[in-house]
Parts: structure tokens; sequence; C-alpha cells
């Protein structure tokens, strides 16, 4: 006897995973955001007498090569690590987007001078890029996260831009156009719609690739500096330390992992809730 399972069950499983990710996803900015509030030690404080103390009661993870409590630096980092690369990502959806829709619904000049600028930015890989700005502009996170936005914009314009140019040879903006609506309306009420899963899986996806080019870039000291407690800058602390006190990079490497393997999971439900091609990903 064979049982079938119905499309709206695999809709409803699809459903729960996407909520179980996106709660999962929500709880860690939660703890993030808050870990002032039970945090008793100070991730910068040097205390050459608590150097290099093993895993305990008052030490859950232990200390560093300068006595910092090695879970203080972990969750105060993530507020660098995960809220920067949010914010990067924020920056660059609210630039790109806009950009994307007036590029594709206008078309013209416009259209012209983004093809160019888009086509100059996506020659080169995306570390590369990074990494050039940053050396550019100057070691600092606040730099590394200009560097960013000005990268990771053109990859929604184009994204927006591509969606826009289909969708407004179709029928039913044909039929708001003839009833008079405005550009600006037909763009809020009938693009914009169309729009939502597109940005929202590239975003997913865009938010772990954020996350190990801010790790990677402060792990070979164009990031975050010193004291700050940035998990790639924690990684580079702890690198001399490796075979005597190997849970000074493991501890901030398996952070790291877990968040962009969750923002890729989420990334990858909401492509299948949406039903977004996977050349997305490209």
């Amino acid at each position: 006897m064979e049982f079938v399972i119905s499309p709206k069950t695999k809709m409803n499983k699809k459903r729960r995973k996407a909520a179980a990710l996106l709660l999962m996803l929500v709880l860690s900015l939660v703890v993030v955001t808050y870990t002032f509030v039970f945090l008793k030690y100070d991730p910068t404080l040097v205390n050459l007498d608590q150097r290099l103390l093993p895993i305990s009661l008052e030490h859950p993870l232990g200390t560093d090569h300068l006595g910092r409590d090695v879970l203080t630096r972990l969750l105060l980092g993530s507020q660098l690590t995960v809220g920067y690369g949010l914010l990067a990502l924020l920056i660059a959806v609210m630039i790109g987007v806009p950009i994307g829709v007036w590029a594709g619904f206008k078309g013209g000049l416009i259209d012209r001078v983004f093809l160019r600028i888009g086509d100059a930015f996506l020659s080169f890989p995306d570390t590369i890029v990074a990494i050039v700005l940053s050396g550019l502009l100057g070691a600092g996170i606040e730099n590394l996260l200009l560097a960013i936005v000005l990268m990771k914009w053109v990859s929604y314009a184009r994204l927006v831009r591509s969606t826009v140019i289909t969708e407004r040879q179709k029928d039913y903006i044909t039929i708001a156009k003839i009833n008079g609506l405005r550009s600006g309306r037909i763009m809020a009420k009938h693009l914009f719609p169309h729009l939502i899963g597109h940005v929202l899986v590239l975003a997913s996806l865009d938010l772990g690739k954020i996350i190990l080019l801010i790790s990677s870039l402060s792990y070979i000291g164009l990031g975050a500096q010193p004291p700050a407690p940035e998990w790639g800058a924690m990684l580079n602390d702890a690198r001399p330390h490796f075979q005597s006190h190997p849970t000074l990079m493991i501890f901030p490497g398996l952070a790291i992992v877990f968040v962009v393997l969750l923002s890729n999971l989420l990334g990858d439900t909401l492509r299948d809730q949406f039903d977004v091609k996977r050349e997305i990903e490209n």
C-alpha cells in the first residue's frame, strides 16, 4: 500500500521548517542583543593573572592569552560580526532595490549607466573587491562595512531589475497603465509583491557570505581592530596558541559555522517556499 503526500502537506512542512529556522535566528539575535544583561566580565580588560585558564564554572569557556573571558568576548563579538553583517545587508538592500526597480521599469539612461556599473563590480570576485576597497579605505570595521555595501548593492539591483523587466511585459501592468495608475503606484502595488520573495532569499543567503567576509577580513587585519571582540579577530589572536589551547580557535570557529549554516538553511527553505529559481545563487 502506497502513501501519497499531498502538495498541501509538503507546503505545510516547508512552512514549519521556515518558521523554525526563522525562530532560531530571531532567538539568536535576541541573545546577541541582550548579552550585556547577564555578562559580568569586561571583554577588553587585560588580567594576566587569569591568562589561559581552562574551562570552569567561573569561566565556562576559559580565558584567552590576556586573561579575558572567552564566553564574554564570544557573545559580545556576535554583536559585531552578526550585527554589522545585518546592517551592511540592510543598507545594500535599501540602496539596490529602488535602483533596480527604477532601472527596470523606466529604462533609458539610468538603466544603461547602472548596467555599466554593475558589470564593473561583478567582473571581480566579492572577496577581491572587498579586500581592495578595505585596503583603499583603511583598516577598520566601519570601512569594511562601507566596502561590503558598495559591493553588495549591485546584486540586489540586478536581481530586482531583471524581475521588473519580466513583470512589466505582462498584461496586468499594461491594464494598470491603461487605467491611469501612476508609475509609483504601479511599482508599489503590483511590482514590489513580486520582488519580496526574491529579495528575502538572496538576503538570507547573503547574510552568511557577509559574516564570512567580515570574519575573514578581520582575521587578516582589515576589519575589526584589537581589542574588539570580533570572531575573526578572536581567531587571529588565538592562532599562536592553537597547539597548546585549541579551544581558543574552536569556539569562535564554531560560532561562525553555526550562524552561516543557519542563514544558508533559512535561504534554502525560503527559496522553496517562494518557489524562487536556483539561479538566484549565481
